[in-house]
């Protein structure tokens, strides 16, 4: 006989969502890691039977096999979508992250990942060793390195921006009437994509937003509650309520999904902090992702593009912004105003990548074969730019599609909106 969780376990905190389960099974085919590895165990409905198992005692924290099936999931939310019972997926698997790693550690890789995260002066110097061996050419020769290093490698390469985009500045601020906009910058967004946050900046003040700076901002701390740290998360998460809050914005515009995503369950994550709840709950009402900010402007049309010419664009929703944060429409009106857009459909488009954070680090041979059907899908499609509003997304679809020869790339719909706005000028 085993012993039941602590009733202040993380996961006996939220044992109420195990309930709405049905089992009906609706969830399977939407689950990437049970369509590759075929164990029901790494499938949501599996899952859900060993966060009860954890919750009424029956099978122990320590045990092995529970730790590597909750360690399996990507996170990626598609089963929300999919479930017709409303079962809170992903709080469930936060939860249930925070109970084991009361009892086994996490992992000594995701540890330091986490360290460095959560220290923005190590994490400046990180991201600048990691620009200076993108603009000496040591990424791109690394990528046919043997993986995980070549992986890693080819991921980084991903992030250099195509020669094509045009960085002309041409946005003049309006009178600003749609309201003003903190943008969270980011850390990897900053760090490596920091003309697409430049471009974010011009296409707000173009469809008549005006900005404000925010100060003191910090990670969003996703990476460490999807790890199980949510106390490291809570850290992070109280300067940037600060910081936003302090800049007196109407809105917090974000143009990564996942960061995204986790702002606006910060009310979430400060339910039982009394000094913090109210402020979180304030803020996460004001956070939208850009292409919610656009859409709701028309966005303004651009110009045709002077290139990439004939090229056909696949848009690929990032899982956090689709299933997590339920934005569909919006990333498709960026890319309608394009003139001359030619867009393709592609299949599966809803499902994961395979990146995840820092999945894809941790779980290299199920990312990889997560990967695999969604660039099977890409091949097919045609495409040659693959568009998606998120920085892992864009550097592990774009690793894949390097290292297996396929001609296309990713890049941000806001620097295809941005590039369109400068062909006018």
């Amino acid at each position: 006989m085993t012993t039941a969780l602590s009733p202040m376990s993380p996961l006996q905190l939220v044992r109420e969502g195990l309930d709405a389960c049905v089992h009906c099974g609706f969830c399977l085919q939407a689950c990437p890691t049970y369509i590759a590895l075929g164990d029901e165990n790494d499938s949501p409905r599996g899952r859900l039977v060993l966060m009860r198992a954890l919750v009424e005692g029956t099978l122990p924290a320590t045990d092995p096999d529970v730790d590597t099936h909750i360690g399996r999931c990507l996170g990626c939310r598609a089963c929300e979508t999919a479930c017709p019972s409303g079962v809170p997926y992903g709080e469930l698997l936060e939860a249930t992250r925070a109970t084991l790693a009361e009892v086994r550690p996490i992992p000594v890789r995701a540890r330091a990942i986490l360290w460095l995260f959560g220290r923005p002066a190590w994490l400046a110097v990180a991201l600048w060793v990691a620009r200076v061996l993108r603009a000496t050419g040591l990424a791109s020769v690394g990528a046919w390195l043997p993986a995980p290093i070549g992986f890693a490698a080819a991921m980084l390469a991903a992030t250099t921006r195509p020669s094509w985009l045009n960085w002309r500045r041409y946005a003049t601020p309006g009178p600003g009437t749609r309201g003003s906009v903190a943008l969270l910058t980011g850390c990897v967004m900053e760090g490596l994509f920091a003309e697409t946050n430049r471009a974010t900046a011009r296409v707000l003040l173009a469809n008549d937003y005006v900005l404000r700076a925010a100060p003191g901002q910090r990670c969003c701390g996703a990476l460490h509650v999807h790890a199980g740290d949510p106390d490291g998360a809570r850290r992070l998460a109280r300067a940037n309520i600060d910081a936003f809050l302090r800049s007196g914005a109407t809105y917090i515009g974000v143009n990564a999904a996942g960061c995204g995503a986790m702002l606006k369950e910060y009310g979430k994550l400060f339910v039982d902090d009394p000094a913090y709840a109210g402020r979180a709950a304030e803020l996460a009402s004001r956070v939208r992702d850009v292409t919610e900010l656009l859409a709701a402007a028309g966005p303004t049309p651009g110009a045709r593009m002077a290139a990439p010419a004939g090229a056909a664009i696949a848009y690929d929703p990032p899982c956090h912004l689709l299933h997590a944060q339920r934005v569909a429409a919006p990333p498709l009106a960026v890319l309608g105003a394009i003139p001359a857009l030619r867009l393709v459909p592609l299949a599966d488009a809803d499902q994961c990548c395979g990146g995840a954070g820092i999945y894809n680090l941790m779980h290299p041979r199920t990312s990889d074969a997560v990967l695999a059907a969604k660039l099977a899908r890409i091949a097919e499609s045609g495409a040659t730019l693959i568009a998606t509003g998120n920085p892992g997304c864009m550097m592990q679809i774009g690793a894949g599609l390097s290292r297996r020869g396929l001609h296309a790339r990713t890049v941000h719909p806001i620097d295809l909106l941005d590039a369109s706005y400068a062909a006018r000028s």
